[in-house]
């Protein structure tokens, strides 16, 4: 006696059986994304917005890192992010 699920690949789980049926997955601006969980009958949830681009945030982010604005651009300048 063991508790056994199968171990899916990222492309597998959402079109498992099991998680089409529990609507695990949804479709959002093209990209397959996990459903909000848990999910409440009176405050749904929903997903506010598709993925971002790759690296639209990457500014954004190396600043909330503690990077000053002249380290940022030289970060940029010199090819170390993109």
């Amino acid at each position: 006696d063991v508790c056994f699920a199968p171990v899916l690949s990222v492309t597998e789980a959402p079109k498992h059986p099991h998680n089409i049926a529990r609507n695990a997955f949804e479709k959002v601006d093209g990209v397959i994304q996990p459903a909000p969980a848990p999910r409440f009958s009176r405050t749904p949830s929903k997903i506010q917005k598709g993925p971002s681009e790759v690296g639209a945030d990457t500014e954004l982010l190396l600043k909330d890192w503690g990077f000053d604005t002249d380290e940022v651009a030289t970060f940029f300048s010199t090819g170390v992010v993109k």
